[in-house]
């Protein structure tokens, strides 16, 4: 019988752990500023302007965001798995224009503004939208 019952608390704590990861994170002004301040870094993004340092504003803010969430611990999950894909986006246009194998292009500026405000809209929604 004690066996069966260290049994089922093993397994019942171990569900529990799990289910951890599902649970949303809560308010952080912190994170709540920063995912601000990146949106207004997409919004001021000017393409007829050099790239880069616009682009590494845009980097340098969602990579502090990211690891901020990160030392905060396992139950910021739900607000890193929404900013991957904009970091993805800055990653790749941030790369294209530091290596300089390509020139500047205003089109290419525009297409990855509109990508990122929408991606930055949805991710400032959710993260303001926690209580």
């Amino acid at each position: 019988m004690k066996k069966l019952f260290l049994l089922f608390t093993f397994t019942l704590l171990s569900g529990c752990a799990n289910v951890m990861s599902y649970v949303p994170s809560f308010w952080d002004d912190n994170q709540s500023s920063k995912i601000i301040d990146v949106r207004l870094d997409i919004t001021r993004l000017d393409c007829s302007q050099s790239q880069l340092p616009q682009v590494s504003k845009i980097r340098n803010d969602l990579e502090w965001f990211r690891l901020y969430s990160d030392s905060k611990g396992l139950r910021q999950t739900d607000v890193l798995n929404l900013i991957k894909p904009m970091q993805d986006t800055v990653e790749d246009w941030y790369k294209r224009v530091a290596l300089g194998t390509q020139k500047e292009n205003s089109v290419y500026c525009e297409l990855k503004k509109k990508i990122l405000i929408e991606q930055s809209a949805r991710a400032s929604k959710a993260v303001l939208g926690r209580f």
